[in-house]
């Protein structure tokens, strides 16, 4: 069980993901990096792969990324159990097969070591070798001498592979236990509880050394009623921090999920007309290499975070910003192919913007200038949310009726039409060829509240938001 750089076999990991995020952890594993044997849990993923760890590493949905250990059903404990007998099925459920666990730790640090083209990776690298030069320099110039000395006695480096040989006694693997328990057996074992008996068996078996602050390996074990799941995390930070963003915003792994809702294709314009600090189309940028974007927003102080932000990801070729509003938006009508927008909502926007009181007018405008069998991706409060759905309900029956009335005006027009010369011009009220441009930029700006009959709504998926949760919706625009 290696990583693909190392033999090509596959390598068992699993992935957390934020509430609502599974689907989209699920599709991106599979088509990046050839995930098989997936099995989706809540808020986590779990998948084989014999794909090169940096590529792994490079999964935009998910949160952290461990090494699998062990996945197995929950613990039942029978009735009226007493607490030794307690501990010893735990500690036979936890520990498994030494061998087993001595190859998993070996393969974690090798696939640690391989981590290289993260940025943050690289940072803690650094650290790490400033650490071990201020180590070796303490130990004086006279042991450096006879280290010197000793490697020009052995060219062929003989006391090198004897310290390799003695490094597990002499510098054994250091760990640190993360647990979680819910549902039934954390009526049985406390967090604590778990870690002390994984804790001992770990010593015991293998020799392994308890370090809470620096450790070679954070062993997580997850106590449910539906599984009991052990992984080691591979990377020190979260995927979800990136590294091409100096200015943080919506989350990434939701920002990037809304850009994978849109759709996007190569050459094709997206827009986000409250970007904000830009976070939603950086996303969608690092992984759509031909496309171009295009943010807006009426703040002067985020307008110049998202400059910084472009700037920092270098993206001023294919992403620029400029202040307007998202009531009037200085756009052509159906001149964009994709709208991403999170509609500012929760008490830090509430001074900024009712996005309630103006949730029609902004809709309108998206709407407007998205082009026909574009995508509409909204990241909403429930409240928005609800007020979304009755606002294109609404609409949807002033169509039907306005369609109603419009039949019986051709009806009337065809029987005018037939007393009157064919090569009469027609008025512009009539319904004979399709409108110019100046008469469909006149209708726009007459009905501006009512274009919303054109959106097909596609999908809606929760997700968390920490705190609070938001509402990602999906609508693609129809032939009005």
């Amino acid at each position: 069980m290696t990583d693909s750089s190392l033999g090509c076999f596959p390598v068992r990991y699993f992935c957390t993901a934020g509430h609502g995020m599974e689907q989209f952890l699920v599709e991106e594993v599979k088509s990046k990096v050839g995930a098989q044997d997936v099995i989706r849990l809540q808020g986590k993923v779990i998948f084989s792969s014999c794909a090169n760890i940096n590529s792994v590493t490079s999964l935009k949905s998910a949160e952290r990324l461990f090494l699998l250990l062990n996945h197995e059903g929950p613990l039942k404990l029978p009735a009226h159990v007493n607490q030794a007998k307690a501990s010893s099925l735990l500690q036979s459920k936890l520990t498994g097969d030494k061998e087993e666990l001595a190859r998993a730790a070996m393969l974690c640090i090798s696939l640690q070591g391989a981590i290289k083209d993260r940025a943050i990776n690289c940072q803690v690298q650094t650290e790490g070798v400033k650490k071990r030069d201020q180590d070796e320099q303490s130990h004086g110039e006279a042991s450096q001498c006879k280290r010197k000395r000793l490697e020009h006695e052995n060219p062929d480096g003989a006391p090198r592979d004897q310290q390799t040989e003695r490094l597990p006694s002499v510098d054994p693997v250091t760990f640190r236990i993360c647990c979680k328990c819910s549902g039934s057996v954390a009526r049985y074992f406390s967090t604590q509880d778990v870690s002390k008996v994984l804790g001992a068996s770990l010593t015991t078996l293998l020799g392994w050394r308890v370090d809470l602050k620096n450790p070679h390996l954070e062993v997580n074990v997850n106590l449910t009623d539906d599984y009991c799941l052990q992984g080691i995390p591979l990377t020190k930070f979260p995927l979800a921090t990136r590294s091409y963003v100096q200015t943080t915003g919506l989350r990434s792994t939701v920002a990037w999920a809304m850009g994978s809702m849109a759709q996007i294709q190569p050459g094709s314009l997206v827009v986000d007309p409250m970007c904000g600090v830009g976070t939603i189309l950086i996303e969608a940028a690092k992984e759509h290499n031909d496309t171009y974007f295009l943010g807006i927003d009426i703040d002067d102080e985020q307008l110049v975070k998202a400059r910084g932000n472009i700037v920092h990801a270098h993206l001023e070729g294919r992403m620029q910003v400029l202040k307007a509003s998202s009531l009037a938006l200085p756009l052509h009508s159906a001149s964009v192919d994709a709208v991403v927008c999170d509609l500012p909502f929760g008490r830090k926007f509430g001074t900024k913007m009712d996005a309630a009181k103006n949730l029609p007018l902004i809709l309108s405008e998206m709407t407007r200038v998205l082009r026909v069998g574009g995508v509409l991706v909204l990241l909403l409060s429930p409240q928005l949310s609800c007020q979304i759905k009755r606002l294109i309900t609404q609409d949807d029956a002033k169509s039907d009726s306005v369609q109603e009335n419009d039949s019986q005006t051709e009806k009337q027009d065809c029987q005018s039409d037939g007393a009157t010369s064919t090569e009469q011009p027609s008025s512009p009220g009539r319904k004979k060829g399709p409108p110019s441009t100046q008469e469909t930029e006149h209708l726009y700006g007459l009905r501006r509240t009512s274009p919303l009959s054109s959106l097909r709504h596609e999908n809606t998926i929760r997700v968390s938001l920490g705190a609070i949760d938001g509402l990602m919706h999906k609508f693609v625009k129809l032939d009005p």
